[in-house]
């Protein structure tokens, strides 16, 4: 699902942030937090105005196909991974696989109420890590604890895709059941997002859940179309050319997982986004929103799933 949510004031939570799937965690608070972006499939999202006309021609980037076959690998291997850690019993979330005393502390803190947030990276069969050239794959992982909520409770607000421009609003701005069959869902989202400046995304997402039994339940959201729109709400609206554009955001997979216990339930998101490289002289422009927008986006989704829920 994309991640909605982002950009809104709101009481702040404290987080607790890894360092690197890899490496040792490492937590601190997080203030001033935001208020949360998604999906479903929050996804993170954009449109060039705001301080003017921004100089789009000097923006402008091309998805090449060996930055696309790269993320396709990336997201391969990811995969890979994650069916793996499904396959072992009694650790089905993420956060239950982690080695002690790392697994106990952020369990204990998620109970709390708090957000966890780390940063992955998935590595190829050398050890080394998988890169897009001459673009930018994030990848980011988030849970949080629903207490009072059933599976049932929290499926049927995530599957509720026409009112998620109310739940994850202003950053969705529409969002539309398009096509249901069974458990895969088709939904549109109109997304917009403003950091130093504004992008606005017409988006396109398939979303698979997988239902294994009474209190546990997977989903695969893959965006499969991604416009970044010019103009928007003006007599001249248009889209710009599909992977001819300024790039803020090519590719857009999430894998959410979902256990009810401990009385409550606990929303697992892993996020894995693909944006074009930062251009030399144009940091400022572009760097606010391919660095910081994708973790932002997953926060603040599973904040305003979690209290979309408390609120019922």
């Amino acid at each position: 699902m994309w991640l909605p949510g982002m950009g809104r004031a709101r009481a702040t939570p404290t987080i607790f942030s890894g360092v690197s799937y890899f490496g040792a965690s490492q937590f601190a608070p997080c203030k001033n937090m935001r208020k949360f972006l998604s999906a479903t499939i929050f996804t993170s999202v954009f449109l060039l105005s705001g301080l003017g006309q921004p100089p789009t021609a000097a923006c402008a980037a091309d998805l090449e196909p060996k930055t696309v076959e790269a993320f396709n690998y990336y997201v391969e291997a990811t995969e890979a991974r994650i069916a793996s850690e499904l396959g072992k019993p009694g650790a089905f979330l993420h956060i239950e696989g982690l080695p002690e005393p790392q697994r106990s502390t952020v369990l204990t803190s998620v109970r709390k109420g708090e957000i966890y947030m780390d940063r992955l990276s998935t590595r190829d069969a050398s050890g080394s890590v998988i890169e897009a050239p001459d673009a930018l794959i994030h990848h980011w992982i988030g849970a949080v604890f629903i207490p009072g909520a059933t599976l049932r409770q929290v499926l049927n607000l995530v599957q509720d895709y026409n009112r998620h421009q109310d739940i994850y609003q202003p950053e969705v701005i529409r969002s539309k059941l398009i096509q249901r069959d069974g458990d895969t869902f088709k939904i549109y989202y109109r997304l917009q997002e403003k950091k130093v400046i504004t992008v606005t995304l017409n988006t396109d997402h398939e979303v698979q859940y997988f239902p294994l039994d009474s209190t546990h339940c997977r989903s695969r959201s893959v965006a499969t179309r991604i416009a970044e729109v010019v103009d928007a709400g003006l007599p001249t609206e248009h889209e710009k050319p599909i992977g001819h554009d300024d790039g803020f955001l090519w590719r857009l997979d999430s894998y959410w997982r979902f256990e009810e216990k401990d009385r409550g339930v606990y929303v697992e998101v892993e996020s894995i986004s693909l944006t074009r490289d930062i251009p030399t002289g144009l940091g400022w422009l572009i760097k606010p929103f391919v660095t910081s927008i994708p973790r932002e986006s997953l926060l603040m989704t599973l904040g305003d799933t979690r209290e979309a829920l408390e609120k019922k």
